[in-house]
Order: C-alpha cells, then sequence, then structure tokens
C-alpha cells in the first residue's frame, strides 16, 4: 500500500457574492448568493513510502491547498485521502504524530523565546521521553549546524537560521512523512545547500517520504526523481525528471570550443544554435543522431580543445509546458 493515497480530491471555497457601489456592498450582507473558486480539481496520485516526489505549480495551481488537506487542516469538499493509513480530517491527532510540516513563508516556532526551548517544548507536544528528545536533538543539531544559535530567541534568527530550526522542528519526533512547501524561498546559496543535503539525508537514512513544492526547480532537479506538476488544480503529469524532459524538449546541445578560431562549425544532423568566437552551440536530438557519432565527426573537422553535452534545465521545460497551456486558453 502507498504511504500517500490520493483518489478524486477536490477542494472548492465559497465566498459571497460582492456586488459593486455602496448600495451592493450593503447587499452583499444579506445576500446567500456565493461565488465557487475550485483550488484542487479531482487530483488522484499514490507515493511510496520512503520516495521524495516534487509537486509542482504555477501560484495559484492548487500546491498548498493539497498540502493542507494531506496535512487535515482543510477537509476535501469531496475524494478520498489516506497517509499511513489514516484519513486526515477524521483524527487529526493521529495524523498530526506522523507528519512534519513546514510551510516555507510560516514558523512553527516561538518568537520570543530561545529556539532550544521551542524545540523543548515541541518535544513534549509529541510526548518524547528525555532520552530519545536528548538524542535526536544532538543528531539534528549536528546535520543543520544549530549550535551557534539554539540559545537566540527565534525573533534574532536570520531566515536561514529560522528555517533550520523549523526543519528540526519538523523532524524531531521522527515523522514517517515530510510535508515541504516552499522550504528554501528567499534563501541564499549557502543556506538552500545546507537543507537540500538534510532532506537528502533524512530520505537516505530515515526513510522519510518527502513532499516536496517549491517554485525553485533547482530544488527539484537536485532532490527528486519524480514530480507531478498541476494546472489549474489537476493533474497535467506524473513521472520522472528525465521522462519529462524527452517528451517536452528533446534536444541537447553540442558545445565545441575549438583550439583556435576558424570557420563556422557544421555537423551533420546537428543545428548549429549560434557561434561566439571560437565556441559553437549546435542542437540534436539523441534519438536520431548519437552523441558519439557527433563527437566524432567535430574531432576530424576541426581542431577541438574541449566538447561538452548540455542537457535542458527542468525550470526551460516547465516554462515551455505553461506557455504552450497559456496559448492553448
Amino acid at each position: 500500500m502507498p504511504i500517500i493515497s490520493v483518489r478524486d480530491l477536490v477542494k472548492e471555497f465559497r465566498t459571497p457574492r460582492r456586488a459593486p457601489g455602496l448600495v451592493g456592498a450593503i447587499r452583499t450582507l444579506f445576500t446567500t448568493e456565493q461565488v465557487v473558486t475550485r483550488a484542487v480539481d479531482g487530483v488522484s496520485l499514490d507515493v511510496e513510502e520512503g520516495e521524495l516526489v516534487g509537486y509542482l505549480g504555477r501560484n495559484g495551481a492548487g500546491k498548498s491547498t493539497t498540502i493542507k488537506c494531506l496535512t487535515g487542516i482543510l477537509m476535501p469538499s469531496s475524494g478520498q485521502i489516506v497517509v499511513d493509513g489514516i484519513v486526515p480530517w477524521r483524527d487529526r491527532q493521529r495524523n498530526a504524530l506522523n507528519i512534519g510540516v513546514v510551510f516555507g513563508q510560516r514558523s512553527q516556532l516561538w518568537w520570543d523565546i530561545p529556539l532550544v526551548d521551542s524545540l523543548e517544548l515541541i518535544g513534549r507536544m509529541y510526548r518524547l521521553d528525555r532520552a530519545t528528545y536528548r538524542r535526536n536533538l544532538e543528531r539534528l543539531s549536528a546535520l543543520l549546524g544549530l549550535e551557534p544559535f539554539l540559545e537566540k530567541s527565534v525573533r534574532q534568527l536570520s531566515l536561514g537560521q529560522k528555517m533550520r530550526g523549523d526543519l528540526a522542528a519538523a523532524m524531531l519526533y521522527e515523522p514517517r512523512v515530510l510535508y515541504l512547501d516552499e522550504p528554501t524561498v528567499g534563501l541564499d546559496v549557502l543556506a538552500k545547500e545546507r537543507i537540500r543535503s538534510f532532506i537528502v539525508e533524512m530520505n537516505r537514512t530515515r526513510g522519510t517520504t518527502v513532499l516536496l513544492t517549491t517554485h525553485d526547480l533547482k530544488d527539484v532537479e537536485l532532490l527528486c526523481r519524480r514530480i507531478v506538476l498541476i494546472e489549474l488544480g489537476r493533474v497535467l503529469y506524473d513521472g520522472t525528471v528525465a521522462d519529462l524532459k524527452r517528451r517536452y524538449a528533446p534536444f541537447r546541445e553540442l558545445v565545441i570550443t575549438l583550439a583556435v578560431e576558424g570557420a563556422a562549425v557544421t555537423l551533420p544532423g546537428a543545428e548549429r544554435v549560434r557561434q561566439e568566437g571560437p565556441q559553437a552551440w549546435l542542437r540534436f536530438d539523441p534519438e536520431q543522431v548519437p552523441v558519439a557519432d557527433l563527437i566524432v565527426a567535430a574531432t576530424e573537422r576541426y581542431p577541438v580543445r574541449d566538447i561538452a553535452i548540455e542537457e535542458p534545465e527542468l525550470e526551460t521545460v516547465v516554462r515551455q509546458i505553461f506557455a504552450e497551456r497559456e496559448e492553448q486558453r
């Protein structure tokens, strides 16, 4: 059985219909007419235990709403969700003991007390015995580098330090499932790298199942083998990063650096995209033209100093998919 099972999930929000003008505003107070917004529209997915899955989409696509339904914060309008045998909104307490959650723009820490006191309180809330609490705190502190600021109040911490504290709080009681909603938003390169390393370590050593939503697609490329792409509350794609690239961006670029500047570089089966001095970029389809044949042809024709293959970035592919969707609409 998958540890997370979602079937035909729908979540609607209802708000009063607002009429324009002062009279309309007064009328709004007495009307029962409502506007229905469907944030999630029939999402189905399974996540196996130990998977690290990227859940992607534009602003308003339904990512955070799905996470809130999975955590039990929101009750679905229809559909089914089971997380490790628990229906989240029916048994919120059992579900909370089994999951960790980090919302990148909201902290679960107490701002006016030291970080270590926040973690102490969370340990008591989740009924950890003292030995387990100390062992887990020591391990998390070492992995996340918490020691220099454990005694500082959360209010005094930088954004990256707060995020590391939130990750420690989410993993302190050893949940089987970890939901991460924009965990690296606003962080610098070093802070992002530390958090990525921590996520990989928890997934590798603890077998923690991770569902990650983020707009930083570099996070996804470095962390996730599988992605689920949604748009307007519906699943557009569910599969591996490699398959997504093959489907929507089959071309690769061969980058040739010549030992000396010379004539324009041309190779059979490849299209020259651009050439700047001794460096040329040629686009090709690896399904049609083997890379080895292009390299042999290049070294036979030109004095080559260096050759590299450039893969399309996930961000470029996803941007292309959304642009095509906009054109279709």
